[in-house]
């Protein structure tokens, strides 16, 4: 592939994404070797197409009209790709997976992630990002919404989840979710995984009473 058809790729493949996505070079490591991508997403940014933030990380910057100015990049989206950067598996967890689930209203100053890499923390601005390692028998799952009910059930704890939320959690879940959260139910902490079989008879009841 040659050079200007290398960069035309990479840049179609970041101008395809929404304004505000966030990028590390091994996103573009399938089109070109580190070194060619690393000079293309600096030439990127000086043509003003990415903005550069530490830790190699690059935004498909979104601006807002009525405030006039670019909006700071998602702490979400930031601490993906972090785990981007390091091939990690990362889940929310903490106070951090009750909001993002909508179980809480609070809005966490430290956004916790559990992971199978190591412990990190990052500070952007006003947020913290922090990493932890998860234990893998709650962390073992392929679908992603999995992984947060497990670790929105631990956050909670066992003495604090009430079969309301576990319906709650029921409704947000896809039928799809639920076959890997039943799948879960093999492998996580015990107590967590009674809570996964009260939050699967919910959905099911709640599907019955539907039909």
């Amino acid at each position: 592939m040659k050079n200007d058809s290398i960069i035309r790729t990479v840049q179609s493949r970041i101008t395809d994404c929404k304004p505000g996505s966030v990028f590390v070079a091994s996103d573009f490591t399938d089109i070109a070797k580190s070194k060619t991508v690393n000079t293309i997403l600096a030439r990127l940014c000086q043509e003003g197409i990415l903005r550069r933030f530490p830790l190699g990380l690059y935004e498909y910057p979104e601006y807002n009209d009525f405030l006039g100015e670019f909006i700071a990049p998602s702490p979400d989206l930031i601490a993906r790709a972090i785990a981007r950067n390091f091939d990690w598996k990362i889940s929310p967890c903490g106070a951090n997976v009750l909001n993002q689930m909508g179980l809480s209203t609070q809005v966490p100053a430290t956004l916790t992630y559990a992971c199978n890499g190591a412990y990190k923390e990052y500070e952007f601005g006003k947020t913290k990002i922090k990493f932890i390692k998860a234990i893998d028998q709650d962390f073992d799952c392929e679908n992603e919404k999995a992984s947060m009910v497990i670790q929105a059930i631990k956050a909670l704890g066992k003495k604090n989840v009430k079969s309301s939320i576990l319906a709650k959690i029921g409704v947000i879940c896809s039928d799809e979710d639920m076959e890997y959260i039943m799948k879960a139910v093999e492998h996580t902490t015990p107590w967590v995984g009674e809570c996964l079989k009260e939050v699967y008879e919910s959905r099911t009841q709640i599907k019955e009473e539907k039909a």
